[in-house]
């Protein structure tokens, strides 16, 4: 059974992942550049940011801090306007928090976690949310996930990590934490062979966490 469990935020209980590579994507136009998606998705799975592509390219950092913020505006402007519900999220969590303490450790800026929160109800069911300017080093390190642990007062044993991102599972497993990765279409490409599980919805943690049933084997880790 398990008695925490640690979220990761985008693309778990909100769908914000594409907005991201859309705001960089429109960033990187506005200098004639092309952010390559794939590219994005292999430097994104091993802690690098989207600026990696510019610096090879040959853009110089001013010109960098100039698009960052470019595209965090971008971002912001997408998160007021575009749909990134995830259906049944507050359902599951209001039953999850029937049988366990669950918080939210992002690699989300606080600006964009509380603008995405203003109107939801997700932030009620969470003991503590974790969010980038709360640790040092980011995912793929295991510190965010530590300081998790620290926060609840849990042992590994008793907690599960949520997680829809190669980076974030390497952070979990670095952190001796099991891991559910939930299906996401825009992180389908990432390397999960670490997972502890494999699931399609959020609604399959019920069984994981009640420690009374596993999913079913076809959403059992595979490759």
């Amino acid at each position: 059974m398990k008695k925490y469990i640690l979220f990761d935020h985008d693309g778990v209980l909100v769908d914000t992942e594409h907005w991201y590579f859309k705001a960089g994507e429109r960033a990187f136009a506005d200098v004639d550049l092309t952010l390559d998606k794939p590219q994005y998705l292999s430097d994104m799975s091993n802690g690098l940011g989207t600026w990696v592509q510019a610096r090879s390219a040959g853009v110089d950092e001013q010109t960098i801090d100039r698009l960052r913020e470019a595209r965090d505006d971008y971002y912001q402007e997408y998160l007021r306007t575009q749909q990134i519900e995830i259906d049944g999220v507050v359902e599951v969590l209001a039953e999850l928090s029937r049988h366990a303490r669950l918080a939210v450790v992002t690699t989300a800026k606080r600006a964009d976690f509380d603008l995405i929160h203003e109107k939801r109800q997700i932030r009620a069911f969470m003991d503590f949310v974790l969010v980038r300017e709360d640790y040092e080093r980011a995912k793929p390190d295991p510190e965010p996930y530590l300081m998790g642990l620290e926060r609840f007062g849990a042992t590994r044993a008793e907690t599960l990590v949520v997680e829809d991102s190669a980076r974030g599972l390497r952070s979990a497993v670095a952190a001796g934490i099991d891991c559910a990765v939930v299906h996401h279409e825009f992180t389908r490409s990432g390397d999960f062979s670490g997972a502890t599980f494999r699931i399609e919805a959020l609604g399959e943690l019920t069984d994981i966490v009640r420690g009374d049933g596993l999913p079913s084997e076809s959403s059992r880790t595979k490759q």
